[in-house]
């Protein structure tokens, strides 16, 4: 008999692009289930979300890193360092643009910077379905013309539509040993975390402007009851007492809206039922606090 360990292929492919190129969509529609939030808001990833894929006999593991954008803040510093640190960790680097959207903004800064990774680099456009051929073809030809790449793919991460062609290209180019993981799992997110992504991605869904980008959210307790349903206690995080009234909302409404929409998904996951209580404190200037960033799973910028 064969060993597994000389057929079996495995490695490290980090997404890279601009907020909203839909990173965090394709991750979960590879991995086919929910590892990472998504919404229509730019910046929704902070740290990085790692999904796992098994293609034959080859296990992928997914970054899905923070979007790369011009950062104003300590915390936007972070998150596009974390974002550039974990492509050139990776087996394989993949940058994803946004078809519709194009080569705008920082995109050509991107490319250039991208090129220069010394590992296999592909670029995947990606809402293919949203945009003409003959656009899509111009496209790939610029961005051609702009980087090098070591192949060019086309694909709606919505639908999935070009993401198996994908997937069996990564396959070939990672390298050749044990898988990492157990076969069954699909993320490396501890669950206490990925229940307070759940949570911070209805807050982002609800409120406007800048309160989602001033919270952030952590699962303070979480206990196992004999019943069998689960008891979550989470703290949403912001900075001034007027965003506070803003989360908690009139009577209560929006945090109300918020924990039963989070609770619904979370029994959906975890197959269980849960009680969620959500409370909202103030914390003035988390964004410079280093022991968040380490929740985060990013790096401090000392500079």
């Amino acid at each position: 008999m064969k060993d597994p360990a000389n057929t079996q292929k495995a490695g490290f492919v980090a997404l890279i692009g601009a907020p909203n190129a839909g990173k965090s969509t394709l991750l979960n529609q590879i991995v086919g289930s929910k590892v990472s939030i998504v919404t229509h808001k730019v910046q929704t990833t902070r740290a990085v979300m790692r999904g796992i894929a098994i293609h034959n006999d080859c296990q992928i593991i997914f970054v899905d890193t923070p979007g790369i954008f011009a950062p104003k803040r300590r915390l936007d510093e972070a998150m596009v360092s974390t974002a550039w640190n974990s492509a050139r960790d990776a087996d394989v680097a993949v940058l994803l643009i946004d078809a519709e959207r194009g080569l705008i903004d920082d995109i050509e800064e991107i490319i250039s910077k991208f090129s220069n990774l010394d590992i296999p680099h592909l670029l995947v456009i990606n809402k293919i379905d949203q945009v003409p051929r003959e656009s899509l073809l111009a496209l790939a030809s610029r961005a051609n013309e702009l980087g090098k790449f070591d192949e060019t793919f086309m694909i709606s991460a919505l639908t999935g539509d070009g993401c198996n062609d994908l997937v069996e290209y990564l396959a070939q180019k990672l390298p050749q040993g044990p898988w990492l993981y157990p076969e069954d799992q699909i993320s490396d997110l501890p669950v206490r975390m990925l229940a307070a992504e759940v949570t911070r991605e209805k807050l982002f869904l609800r409120l406007h402007q800048e309160i989602p980008y001033a919270s952030h959210v952590e699962t303070e307790s979480w206990k196992d009851r004999k019943d069998g349903s689960v008891r979550i206690e989470q703290v949403i995080y912001v900075e001034r007492d007027s965003q506070k009234k803003i989360v908690i909302g009139a009577k209560g409404q929006t945090i109300k809206a918020i924990s039963t929409a989070a609770r619904k998904e979370l029994e959906e996951m975890l197959e269980h039922k849960v009680h969620l209580f959500l409370f909202v404190k103030v914390r003035d200037n988390w964004g410079n606090d280093p022991e968040r960033y380490r929740q985060m799973g990013l790096e401090f910028p000392t500079g």
